[in-house]
């Protein structure tokens, strides 16, 4: 019986409200290997998906999961329906290129110069 309950339905909902899953994950699996998921099932037609794992956020019960944790040390017991399917939602982070914060330090370096005639 601990068997059943060391498996996890989970789906994951993205931004635009549609889902990924619901699969089958045992509650040993990192967080790292959901995100690893994520991203090979990531829907091909949509813009500006996750590059890589670090370009992924999960969202259990309103807290980010953090890499190196397993979901069922991430579980909440809110979520321990029997035979019920856990949400998690998944945020994009765009990624900052180097030209991105170039250009968001250029106004701090410009300097006031002062002409009397």
């Amino acid at each position: 019986m601990s068997g059943v309950q060391d498996q996890l339905e989970i789906k994951f909902r993205l931004t635009d409200g549609s889902d990924i899953g619901p699969k089958s994950f045992s509650a040993a699996t990192s967080v790292a290997t959901l995100k690893e998921n994520i991203l090979a099932q990531w829907p091909k037609e949509k813009e500006n998906g996750p590059k890589t794992v670090k370009d992924v956020k999960l969202i259990s019960a309103g807290k980010i999961l953090e890499n190196n944790r397993t979901i069922g040390e991430c579980r909440s017991p809110l979520c321990d329906i029997p035979g019920g399917v856990t949400t998690m939602h998944v945020v994009v982070q765009p990624p900052s290129s180097d030209k991105e914060k170039k250009v968001a330090s250029q106004p701090k370096q410009n300097k006031c110069v002062c002409v009397i005639l």
